[in-house]
């Protein structure tokens, strides 16, 4: 029916107008075609709103109201959604520990991606702060249901993601919508996909978009971060526009920082991720720092007369510590838990039982290279004798497992009672040695580079062919060799059984230091302490106390990387980046104590260099 009806008497009848939809007709919109168009005002509003979008990395621990929570929700509901499908769903996530779960794999991620890029772009991402997640009181998980098969959705029969696009969409509306609420919002996407969805107990068939860090930014930058610290720029509009089609002259990809092209990632199932299990002789209800105290940190370090980060990886280092400690640390103590083990049988050592015991002697008479380095740190030492073999060694600290120990190949390390008594003691010693500043982690004991091993193998999946390493002298016949004993190890216990259990994996494939240090590690960390780590041993028992309890992360310094094939990854699985690389292989906490006199002397700087005000 037209808008107006002319009968023979000249009557003009109303045009009927719908209560519902489009009330407009043809005629109105053709005789406004810009009749749609907001005001000026209005349009400039919304420039200044795209414009001013930020990746906000940096956050006050003020918590966001659940009405503006959801206000946000609501604009991202409101995106557009290929046929009207909808398939977004948002999980609010406040939970502490999943949050520090989903740091961890951040940090693990953004190693892991540095070490395949050019050395020059390396240095530049890790300088970076790249996510967070821990000082954001909260983040969303934007996660696409994709169970309804594409052929059944309009529009997904030919562009299957357009789903995910859609969320991307919401993604966009909510970023907007926090930007004016004065809220800042984070993308991350550097954790796992498989991960985060078995973080999230996602069903199969759903797929997050990474995560959404939302709270009140602790920064307002005027340009994009990643453009004001040179990480790239933005293109001219007229680089972007194509006419009609692809022109010959095809313009550049985007600019990559790989030395070479990376195979593209084949779909896998979610990742198995361990789950809160109050239940383990490592659990702990630690939290990480409280955020006010990382953000003083900050601010503190920001005033010093100096560039911000100046001092590089040992100023990065320095802001975990102050957060922790403050800066009023002067010291600190090195645990060095000595044992012997089984596995020697195997031949899988270049030097004789007997040298843990010569040591160890000679620690206790504080003339071990360890001891000796603590010292000249400025560090205390408490010694372990966690089961050298022979008679318990005098004067030192007695945990020693009760019941029987076995080689790994044909039995378990040692008793499940014996694991959690040795954890139980390690976290009362770790608390105890806060009390002096730093906790600075070492080991003694023949073989135990091939329980370190096994146990990297356990805890972050790799194969014995690249966790076995030389150890303190072995040759390359001998690393053969140990690979193949791994290989009988895991023939006996399934390391995936043992990844989600770190506690069993101390008892299968561990020692009874290790399962002293993990102890060490988190009683430390609950006692308020940074815990320096050392090398490949250290890190593993340390990676034990993480997977159970992501928060202890945060309490972690990794004092260097050794000579050891697979220390590197089990500091990625860690999320942490060594403070020094000196191609050490000495053990004894030899690298972790000079790492610890770095911190020291850092935090003397922090105390007393000028500042601005």
């Amino acid at each position: 029916m037209s808008a107006h009806t002319t009968e023979p008497s000249g009557h003009i009848w109303r045009r009927p107008v719908p209560l519902i939809g489009d009330a407009t007709s043809s005629a109105e919109r053709d005789d406004d075609v810009t009749g749609w168009a907001f005001d000026d005002a209005t349009r400039a509003a919304l420039d200044r709103v795209i414009g001013a979008r930020r990746d906000i990395r940096r956050y006050r621990p003020d918590d966001v109201a659940d009405e503006l929570v959801r206000a946000v929700i609501e604009a991202g509901h409101g995106g557009p959604s290929v046929g009207q499908s909808q398939p977004w769903r948002f999980i609010v996530v406040r939970d502490r520990r999943t949050r520090e779960r989903a740091a961890l794999m951040a940090d693990r991620e953004r190693l892991r991606q540095a070490d395949g890029l050019t050395p020059e772009r390396k240095s530049r991402l890790l300088d970076l702060q790249l996510e967070g997640i821990r000082e954001a009181p909260l983040g969303i998980v934007v996660a696409c249901d994709r169970r309804t098969p594409a052929s059944g959705v309009l529009g997904r029969n030919t562009f299957h993601d357009a789903d995910l696009w859609s969320c991307a969409a919401a993604i966009e509306n909510m970023w907007l919508t926090a930007r004016v609420a004065g809220l800042g919002m984070g993308w991350v996407t550097l954790m796992r996909p498989t991960e985060l969805a078995g973080l999230l107990h996602l069903p199969a068939g759903v797929e997050t978009l990474g995560w959404l860090c939302l709270g009140w930014p602790d920064e307002r930058p005027p340009f994009p971060g990643l453009e004001r610290r040179a990480w790239s720029h933005k293109l001219p509009l007229d680089e972007v526009i194509m006419a009609d089609r692809w022109p010959e002259n095809a313009p550049q990809p985007p600019v990559s920082g790989l030395p070479g092209a990376a195979p593209a990632p084949e779909a896998a199932p979610p990742a198995a991720v361990p789950e809160p299990d109050p239940s383990s002789p490592l659990w702990s209800e630690i939290a990480a720092p409280d955020q006010r105290h990382v953000v003083a940190a900050r601010d503190r370090a920001d005033d010093l007369l100096t560039p911000p980060g100046s001092l590089g990886k040992l100023d990065q280092a320095l802001d975990r510590m102050v957060a922790v400690t403050g800066e009023d640390v002067t010291g600190g103590t090195l645990v060095l838990a000595a044992a012997d083990h089984p596995i020697i049988e195997h031949r899988v050592s270049a030097f004789d039982q007997s040298v843990t015991r010569e040591v160890m002697d000679a620690a206790a008479a504080g003339r071990a290279v360890g001891v000796v380095t603590a010292a000249g740190a400025g560090l205390d030492t408490i010694l372990v004798d966690a089961g050298v073999a022979g008679e318990p060694l005098a004067g030192v600290e007695q945990l020693r497992p009760a019941g029987p120990r076995g080689d790994l190949v044909t039995a378990p390390a040692m008793t499940g009672e014996d694991t959690a008594r040795l954890i139980a003691a390690g976290r009362e010693l770790g608390r105890r040695a806060a009390a002096r500043g730093l906790v600075v982690l070492g080991e003694i004991g023949v073989a135990n580079t091939t329980i370190a091993s096994a146990l990297a193998c356990a805890l972050t999946g790799i194969g014995p062919e690249q966790a076995v390493g030389i150890g303190a002298g072995s040759d390359a016949a001998m690393i053969d060799h140990k690979a193949e004993v791994l290989r009988a190890v895991f023939g006996r216990v399934d390391p995936q059984a043992l990844r989600t259990d770190p506690a069993r994996a101390l008892t299968e494939v561990g020692g009874p230091e290790f399962a002293v240090l993990a102890g060490v590690t988190v009683g430390a960390a609950e006692a308020g302490a940074m815990v320096v780590l050392d090398g490949l041993a250290t890190s593993v028992a340390a990676l034990a106390a993480v997977e159970v309890n992501p928060a202890v992360q945060s309490y972690l310094v990794a004092g260097q990387v050794s000579r050891e094939s697979c220390h590197q990854a089990v500091l990625t699985e860690l999320g942490l980046e060594p403070l020094l690389d000196l191609r050490l292989r000495a053990g004894e906490g030899v690298g972790a104590s000079l790492a610890a006199q770095s911190l020291l002397t850092g935090l003397a700087v922090r105390r007393g260099a000028g500042r601005t005000r």
